[in-house]
């Protein structure tokens, strides 16, 4: 299909290198840009006009830009631009408005009823945030999915990769499994089509992916509906764990250097967060390019940052050279406890699909063993007794706690000694008033001590009742409850992130304010409040 072949060619080029100090991005090959238009990223479309409006901060919020749609052809934009912005009363902000639709904040004028519970809002907000099938429309930035999907809220306008497996959490407590089986079939068409998830359904976020929940996805629809779920999706779970391990067959060139999300250990191959891009974020292009300037960075700089987004955890200090400040991001160097957890996940999936495949099976058996050899080996640490990311460039573990550590027990890969030590841990050092914050790092940023989010709530406490450490885990359940309906009945809302240590206060930090609807909140909250009940 044109529109493949546009695609990788996309992808292709976006992997080439731009000059350090270079504004405009230029990573588009003709071929893309002639075959794929639709698939163009607004400074490409844009131009000039894309670099001055974002640099200027024309909208508060820079992904406001990315998301407007042209209302007329790019070229007539930039050939008008061109002409008007030398007149001494030219106003960049009239321009845009002119020029430009701006987006809707999703759910912001939803009212919410005080007769209400905090389960009958969720249920209510389903609605809401769904979005119907999309229609291609000239001028947007929106990849089309074929089938209705949920939103996350508020500036999150357009469906997000690992949101969706904790949202669909939550769509299963309502019941909604033609809704799940919907999105399930449209990240089955993004892999298809453009070979893997991306971050979101935009065109600015083709080159990076999120943490690869897609197989939990299929795994709980599947406990709904029988094996067959698996035999539906079996393909594209295969052709997602193929973006993921390319480069993993180069044995000779993977032991010289990494290869895109691959790492060669003596463990065998481990994976990393990789942005194919190296140039700033198009909806956070104003941060992206002064931190780099100021901190005279480059490629790799821009390239980390991308690949901290395609984290999920945007931003932390697991990702910083020196645990507290952003300008000492080196998110490419490290080899995340977490991802490599999640695609032991991932194969395990697959060799259920693909149980009558002797060989594909006996690689992916190989290649798990590899994974929980190199969390005992490399990310275990003896001392405190917990799970740390390592990093492979500096051969050695990061420092940072965070609650990356559940993962391993949420997927079944850890000793019980290890889950017992992590629990303990746990108790000692994370367990607030509120639930659970995402480190211990009081840094600013949003994936930092104070705040807790919903997934992790949800990972360590399916981990930790994995390994008997039930009372544990109701505990975080019944606290994060607790803080949800407490926000809830103060403020008529649910959020995207929580403050768990104080429960008067708003979570904070990120590049945004703090976000209602929220998809991932609201599944996590519907599960967790049947969970406590049970």
């Amino acid at each position: 299909m044109v529109r493949s072949i546009a695609l990788l060619a996309l992808m292709l080029a976006l992997a080439c290198k731009t000059e350090k100090k270079e504004i405009q991005s230029t990573v588009v090959s003709e071929t893309a840009t002639s075959e794929s238009p639709e698939l163009q990223t607004p400074d490409q479309l844009l131009g000039e006009l894309f670099a001055d409006v974002q640099l200027a901060q024309v909208f508060e919020d820079g992904k406001t830009f990315v998301d407007c749609r042209a209302k007329y052809p790019y070229e007539t934009i930039r050939t008008n631009y061109a002409a008007q912005k030398t007149n001494s009363e030219f106003d960049l902000r009239a321009f845009v408005l002119a020029h430009f639709e701006i987006p809707p904040s999703i759910t912001s004028n939803f009212k919410s009823d005080p007769n209400r519970s905090a389960v009958e809002h969720v249920e209510a907000l389903w609605p809401e945030l769904q979005r119907q099938s999309d229609v291609d429309q000239n001028g947007s930035t929106l990849i089309t999915l074929p089938k209705p999907y949920i939103v996350p809220g508020g500036r999150f306008r357009e469906v997000y990769y690992w949101d969706s497996y904790f949202t669909m959490l939550g769509l299963a407590e309502s019941g909604k499994f033609d809704l799940i089986r919907n999105m399930l079939d449209n990240f089955a068409h993004l892999i298809q089509t453009v070979g893997h998830i991306p971050n979101g359904n935009r065109t600015y976020y083709i080159t990076r992916s999120q943490p690869p929940f897609f197989s939990q996805m299929v795994a709980l629809l599947a406990k709904y509906e029988g094996d067959s779920v698996y035999s539906t999706y079996k393909e594209a779970l295969r052709t997602e764990y193929e973006f993921w391990m390319a480069g993993a067959d180069l044995t000779s060139e993977l032991n010289t250097k990494p290869i895109k999300h691959c790492v060669s250990t003596p463990s065998g191959v481990m994976n990393r967060y990789y942005d194919l891009g190296d140039t700033p974020r198009q909806e956070s292009y104003r941060e992206d390019y002064e931190l780099v300037q100021e901190m005279n960075g480059g490629a790799k700089m821009y390239r980390d940052l991308r690949s901290g987004a395609e984290s999920g955890w945007d931003y932390t200090t697991r990702w910083f050279a020196d645990g507290k400040t952003m300008g000492t991001i080196e998110t490419t160097d490290i080899i995340p406890v977490d991802l490599n957890a999640l695609l032991f996940g991932l194969e395990e999936v697959l060799i259920r699909c693909y149980s009558d495949d002797v060989a594909y099976t006996a690689a992916l058996k190989t290649s798990m063993k590899s994974r929980k050899d190199f969390l005992e080996k490399y990310s275990w640490n003896t001392n405190d007794k917990v799970f740390e990311d390592f990093n492979w460039v500096k051969q050695q573990q990061t420092g940072i706690k965070s609650l990356a550590m559940v993962y391993p027990l949420f997927f079944k890969m850890a000793t019980q000694e290890q889950a017992d030590g992590i629990a303990a841990y746990l108790r000692k050092y994370f367990l607030k008033p509120g639930g659970l914050p995402a480190t211990l790092n009081y840094s600013g940023q949003q994936w930092d001590a104070p705040n807790g989010w919903a997934p992790l709530q949800w990972m360590a406490i399916k981990g930790l009742d994995r390994y008997g450490h039930s009372d544990l885990a109701k505990t975080i359940a019944e606290r994060w409850v607790a803080l949800n309906e407490k926000v809830y009945a103060n403020t008529g809302k649910f959020v995207e992130k929580y403050n768990v240590e104080d429960m008067t206060l708003e979570a904070g930090g990120g590049e945004y304010p703090v976000q209602d609807g929220f998809g991932w909140s609201n599944g996590v909250y519907l599960a967790l409040k049947a969970y406590v009940e049970e």
